[in-house]
């Protein structure tokens, strides 16, 4: 199996764990008993660091994977009672403030 295969598994792998930790893949994501907001800062922080650190070997993956990670740093940010500062939300010391 190529690299660039493994990787972009392992990316959704962890994008819908972070979104069902998010409490995304509920109905209502407010009353999801699988949120645990804790659990999804570190996925997502898994995940820009993947993203990150593999971008020069994905090719056409890159850029639809980057968004992925973006919509779920903009739903955490949303998600959290208190919000990290710009620049402090997981992942975003690797990919820079999400707004």
């Amino acid at each position: 199996m190529p690299a660039i295969e493994v990787i972009s598994r392992a990316a959704v792998m962890l994008m819908s764990a972070a979104a069902e930790k998010l409490g995304l893949a509920h109905e209502d994501p407010d009353t999801s008993p699988h949120r645990d907001l804790d659990e999804a800062r570190r996925l997502i922080q898994a995940l820009a660091g993947l993203i990150t650190e593999s971008a020069e070997y994905l090719g056409p993956h890159a850029a639809p994977l980057r968004d992925g990670l973006q919509s779920l740093q903009r739903a955490f940010r949303e998600t959290s009672a208190i919000p990290d500062e710009p620049g402090k939300g997981p992942g975003e010391h690797l990919t820079g403030p999400v707004r």
